[in-house]
């Protein structure tokens, strides 16, 4: 289940609750029971490296010539 995290606007408290995603927008009261609260942005990160034919390969780059996806660079 996916953790969203939240902002209570009476108390400035910012929390995380785990909830089913089909609740995510639903409303929500803060730990010190303030109903004034907004669903914050989450951004997620992906980095690493891609396998391809069972090679690794450095991920990223790309973006035209010399961006190292062309192997120029």
């Amino acid at each position: 289940m996916p953790r969203y995290e939240y902002r209570c606007r009476a108390c400035g408290d910012t929390f995380e609750m785990t909830r089913p995603m089909s609740e995510s927008s639903a409303p929500c009261a803060c730990p010190q029971g303030h109903d004034d609260t907004v669903k914050l942005l989450s951004t997620v990160a992906v980095s690493g490296v891609a396998s391809r034919g069972g090679q690794a390969t450095p991920s990223g780059g790309g973006g035209g010539c010399c961006g190292g996806g062309c192997g120029c660079g």
